[in-house]
């Protein structure tokens, strides 16, 4: 979902814009997201640990991974741990008397030769969509939410989805910056509108809170 970080502004996760779309009398975001973790290292250095003792009875959690444990760039995580991950959030937020909501991970920006989306996350989401099935949990699709907004702007238009910079456009990227996997905050903006969005189609008990 993104974390609010200044050396790398102007990247902006989407949960960045969760709190304008809810009620602040009604509804308070925090969003305890870390950039480049995956389910395994946000268990093991300590980031749920924090994020669950803070969970109280009636809170939604929106639970989102994807990007880096399905990377092969990075150390991957095996599609059996990575479900059993998901599982131990579900399992962790309900015990705290909270209520989880599973969402997939977005899209990456990058097209095929007859433009369409090429899917870089392959199984990753299915094994979210899986978790959900099997724990009778909510699920946001942002897979399919961000998959319809890039296609809508095209290969050409969206671009200003993501973080592509001039160069001498940002000081914190003063050679310019390609970057197709995190938002713009244009971007971030228009799909948290777009999850709010997925809130009320999905008919859940948190939409009775969004603006």
């Amino acid at each position: 979902m993104g974390e609010p970080l200044p050396d790398r502004d102007p990247e902006t996760g989407w949960g960045e814009n969760l709190q304008e779309m809810f009620d602040p009398a009604r509804v308070l975001v925090a969003n305890y997201a870390k950039r480049g973790r995956s389910t395994r290292t946000f268990l093991s250095e300590g980031f749920w640990a924090a994020l669950i003792a803070n969970v109280r009875p009636g809170d939604w959690v929106i639970v989102q991974f994807g990007h880096n444990d399905g990377s092969f760039d990075e150390e991957q995580t095996p599609p059996s741990e990575y479900r059993a991950n998901f599982t131990r959030f579900v399992s962790d937020i309900r015990a705290r008397g909270g209520l989880p909501l599973l969402a997939t991970a977005i899209v990456v920006r990058r097209f095929n030769a007859d433009g369409s989306l090429f899917d870089t996350h392959g199984p990753y989401p299915d094994y979210v969509r899986s978790v959900a099935q099997s724990t009778n949990t909510p699920l946001l699709d942002m897979q399919a939410i961000s998959a319809q907004l890039v296609t809508e702007y095209g290969v050409d238009g969206s671009r200003q989805l993501f973080q592509h910079l001039a160069p001498g456009q940002h000081p914190n990227y003063p050679n310019g910056l390609n970057d197709n996997i995190h938002l713009s905050p244009t971007g971030a903006l228009l799909l948290a509108q777009r999850a709010a969005q997925g809130m009320r189609t999905m008919n859940l008990p948190l939409a009775a809170f969004l603006r």
